[in-house]
């Protein structure tokens, strides 16, 4: 079953409410561009025994962290959802189906208990999983010791006293997860949460054995010795640094007479230019694509495009290691926002298919009631306006009682980033006479570790969703959100998002405009964040590679499904 605005309908009327549960959206181009869907299910049961399974990938940047727990970015989460699994897991359609639940769970009439039996399945150590690991890692998750981002993210009113927890007016052993046995998992809700079960597909939700992360100690999930695996791969030869690693076929994993790959081997590759040239000598199967690669190829037999549901944008960080910075003038704000040419960005520069972003929440990512995107409520807002921009501009140098400025731009280190910040510097200090733009490009992890204690003035970041609802973009800056690090607040704003999963949960139409009254209260009233474009990707990819699925939230990737065919 492809998804549509129709199933999508479906949902929405049996759940009585706006959150979208479950499914991936019109995710249709994605998957057909990088799988062959409509043979997929009958295909990797006849895959030829000859053919070598191994698929050769590139990966941008490094892993970060291994910890289910930690984990914040796009590769770390990748990975995990490769070589772990969780209660659920997204399938091929991009629907959460049971994976480690051995079916759905039992719901109490309320709403708000969930009771899932534990299928049998083992970790790679051959022992087995149990209720018991999920309980553990979920109050880990939790532990103020653990210093997780995500799980008091994910957790935050949806498991019962998860709030609490956060506050520190409970202990995080008060978690509302318990295991009745070792099969028997019992999830204790705050509210009815429609979207809960495609919560679980989820990273943050992913189990973990108690005896092994405590044996491990401060080295667990450091390398790839130091985890444990129970979905369809392992992960081998990470030394924790390194820029290449791989993934081998996880021989306890329940579902492996579906796994066909046996080898996935990665490099990390930050140059597109280096990425193509890997990629025409045969020593990579996959290579992405951006700038004047992306063009070159545009006619390419190999070529395919890839829509997605994240967002970029400049986060403005309004105070800096505790003092004021001039981001916190939201003059300075608009005049950024409205300074630079986002349509010449996405054309020129990325030319990987990424469209302009006058706004927050992607387009065709969520729908109403009667079909409509949200997209659509409110529009484009803080368009590229030059004039406006200098105006705007010069009102807060006034306000500032300075008559230039200097602002620094956090970015990373990838080629494709680099021309990005080099065509966002010049475009502001052109539109914005007095303002100079320092570039500083760092690796992932350091940028990760700088916003993570603010301390930088301005940077490119990037979001997608962990499920299919405006809340899990809407969320982020709410007053001391988790990944609100920049000191944005706004009474006005966290009324109108807090109100869209309390009081307005079960009114869909007044819900819908909450959500869209704060997307334009943050976006072009407060400018808390300056959007830039919503991301497109566009590959080489070898004819023979079959099977690889794109997901719209979570990992990027699975490759349960993937094979190597027709290559001899």
């Amino acid at each position: 079953m492809k998804n549509s605005k129709l199933a999508w309908l479906i949902s929405l009327l049996l759940f009585v409410a706006l959150f979208l549960a479950a499914c991936g959206g019109d995710k249709e181009e994605s998957t057909d561009t990088t799988t062959d869907t409509e043979d997929t299910d009958a295909t990797t049961e006849e895959v030829a025994t000859d053919e070598e399974q191994v698929l050769n990938l590139i990966m941008n940047a490094e892993i970060p962290t291994m910890d289910s727990a930690l984990v914040t970015d796009a590769v770390g989460f990748d990975l995990l959802n490769n070589v772990n699994e969780g209660l659920y897991r997204l399938n091929q359609d991009n629907v959460a189906e049971p994976a480690i639940s051995d079916g759905e769970p039992t719901i109490s009439e309320d709403g708000l208990v969930y009771t899932f039996t534990i299928r049998d399945a083992n970790w790679s150590d051959g022992s087995p999983v149990t209720a018991n690991d999920f309980e553990f890692a979920w109050k880990r998750a939790m532990n103020p010791d653990t210093a997780s981002e995500y799980g008091p993210y994910m957790m935050d009113g949806v498991i019962k006293n998860a709030t609490e927890i956060m506050e520190g007016s409970m202990e995080y052993t008060e978690l509302g997860v318990k295991a009745l046995d070792e099969k028997t998992l019992e999830v204790t809700l705050e509210k009815p949460t429609p979207y809960f079960l495609s919560l679980m597909s989820f990273g943050t939700f992913l189990p973990q054995k108690e005896e092994f992360v405590t044996a491990q100690g401060a080295n667990y999930a450091k390398n790839s010795e130091a985890v444990l695996y129970n979905g369809p791969f392992t992960l081998a030869n990470w030394d924790g640094t390194g820029l290449s690693w791989q993934l081998l076929k996880n021989e306890e994993y329940w579902d492996k007479d579906t796994v066909k790959l046996t080898e996935i081997n990665y490099d990390v590759v930050k140059e597109p230019g280096t990425g193509v040239n890997l990629y025409s000598e045969g020593q990579k199967d996959k290579a992405p694509l951006t700038g004047e690669f992306a063009m070159q190829y545009a006619a390419d037999p190999d070529l395919i495009h890839e829509s997605e549901t994240s967002v970029f944008y400049f986060k403005y960080n309004q105070e800096r290691l505790g003092e004021k910075t001039p981001l916190a003038n939201v003059n300075i704000r608009e005049a950024i926002s409205k300074a630079f040419n986002k349509q010449d960005l996405v054309d020129v520069v990325l030319a990987n298919g990424s469209v302009p972003a006058n706004y927050l929440i992607p387009k065709d990512f969520t729908f109403d009631t009667d079909g409509n995107d949200f997209r659509d409520v409110n529009g484009d807002m803080a368009e590229f306006n030059a004039d406006e921009a200098k105006a705007a501009f010069e009102k807060g140098l006034s306000d500032l009682g300075v008559s230039e400025l200097q602002i620094e731009l956090l970015n990373g280190d990838t080629e494709s980033a680099k021309k990005t910040g080099e065509y966002l510097k010049n475009q502001l200090e052109t539109n914005l006479p007095g303002l100079t733009v320092k570039l500083k490009e760092v690796p992932f992890n350091v940028r990760l570790d700088l916003d993570t204690n603010q301390d930088y003035d301005m940077q490119i970041a990037g979001w997608g969703p962990d499920y299919q609802d405006p809340y899990t973009f809407m969320n982020l800056w709410l007053t001391g959100g988790g990944n609100n690090k920049m000191s944005f607040s706004n009474a006005d704003y966290d009324k109108l998002v807090s109100s869209s999963v309390n009081e307005l949960a079960l009114d869909p139409e007044a819900r819908w405009q909450a959500l869209a009254d704060a997307e334009k209260l943050l976006i072009e009233e407060e400018y808390g964040i300056g959007p830039i474009y919503q991301r497109g990707l566009m590959h080489l990819q070898k004819p023979y590679v079959k099977g690889i699925v794109a997901h719209p939230f979570g990992g990027d990737y699975s490759y349960k499904w993937a094979y190597i065919e027709g290559k001899n």
